[in-house]
């Protein structure tokens, strides 16, 4: 077994749990190395830590797996999927939620996504793309799906040495076009095209929520998508919701999802967002407005203008709003971190002449754990406002 060797005091962080080595923090190396498979990590006394993927490739140069030594296998997988599933079955989840969440279920650079009877996975890591058979096998015994879709076409690959990968994987070919049904909506999700793996599966719990808020309301649903939360708006007694987004095939999609709910009190606005909040004759339209845009930052270089960005719409939305009204905001990038997204907003409702208050603070759907020791893993928040 290959080892790694760590430079001295790095083991202490990987010790408390955080599931990511650094090339720079790598003393030595012993045996013959092979990026992909396993290795066995030591500190820098020869104290054995734990097990993990290596890929000198990448900056992030190994990804742990356990701190005992484990043997890679059809039952290791199986036992670690069948282990992220029984948490989530024990949620009360049963049809469409995320299987397997990387890091966060103890397999890094693997996810699992279930819709109904189909699958939807990506092989974010090298490690995970070598034993990438094992795990369709697992995964098989496990869900006897009707089919797999993989997904592995993120730009997240190439740091791993691996080329963008999209197709059907087992059962093909198969029809990518599911239905799926999420909080009492009927939804139609293309495993093949889809975002993500199809759909946000992230934001179940915070679109179950909106019935707190939306009842014989006006609804403003921004950078909609394919219509979740104007859909779930209606479906909690919302009075009316518009829903705007800048792609033409988001829209379709969102009067199909509408259609195929039997809703028709919906507008559906193919515009820019920025344009649209910008437009003074919508103001004191909306009791209630949805802001959830796409990350506007990937990486630490660019969070000051992602800052002015959501600054900018949130800014907007502050300024639209009527008295008493609610905005609910998110931000889907771990790097626009929790104390800097409620800075930001102190200072749009500042420059709004608006006071707020904060009534709820929201994180991702639990089937999206997120490790207290892995602060990368928390991405998404929703933060709930009342505006006087």
């Amino acid at each position: 077994m290959q080892k790694v060797i760590l430079k001295k005091d790095e083991e202490k962080r990987i010790k408390n749990g955080h599931p990511w080595i650094f090339s720079n923090e790598v003393h030595a190396f012993e045996g013959e190395i092979k990026s992909g498979e396993l290795c066995d990590v030591y500190a820098y006394d020869r104290s054995y830590i734990g097990r993990g993927f290596l890929n000198c490739a990448s900056k992030i140069i190994v990804r742990m797996l356990s701190f005992e030594k484990i043997t890679l296998d059809e039952n290791f997988f199986f036992k670690r999927i069948k282990q992220a599933n029984d948490f989530r079955k024990q949620l009360g989840l049963e049809n469409n939620y995320r299987v397997v969440f990387s890091e966060a279920d103890f397999l890094p650079g693997l996810i699992v996504d279930k819709y109904g009877e189909y699958l939807s996975v990506q092989f974010l890591s090298l490690g995970m793309d070598i034993n990438k058979d094992l795990i369709i096998k697992a995964l098989v015994k496990l869900f006897d799906p009707k089919g797999i879709m993989e997904r592995s076409d993120s730009a997240v690959r190439k740091k791993e040495g691996l080329e963008e990968f999209k197709g059907m994987i087992y059962n093909a070919p198969f029809n990518p076009h599911v239905v799926i049904e999420e909080n009492g909506i009927l939804l139609q999700v293309d495993l093949e095209n889809g975002q993500k793996t199809g759909y946000f599966l992230d934001q179940k719990m915070n679109r179950a929520a909106l019935k707190n808020y939306v009842k014989d309301k006006n609804v403003l649903d921004c950078f909609s998508h394919t219509g979740g939360f104007a859909l779930h708006a209606l479906k909690f007694g919302a009075k009316k919701a518009t829903a705007v987004d800048i792609s033409q095939k988001a829209c379709d999609d969102i009067l199909a999802n509408a259609n195929l709910n039997g809703f028709t009190n919906i507008e559906v606005v193919c515009k820019d967002v920025f344009d649209y909040l910008r437009d003074n004759k919508y103001q004191n339209q909306f009791d209630v407005i949805i802001l959830d845009p796409p990350a506007f930052t990937k990486s630490k270089d660019t969070v000051r203008n992602a800052y002015k960005g959501y600054k900018e719409i949130n800014l907007s939305a502050l300024k639209m709003i009527k008295s008493g009204g609610i905005l609910i905001t998110f931000s889907c990038s771990n790097h626009m971190t929790p104390a800097l997204f409620l800075e930001m907003l102190q200072e749009a409702s500042h420059d709004s002449n608006r006071i707020v208050e904060m009534v709820d603070f929201r994180i991702q759907s639990p089937d999206h754990p997120i490790r207290i020791d892995s602060e990368e893993s928390l991405y998404l928040k929703c933060v709930v406002l009342r505006v006087i």
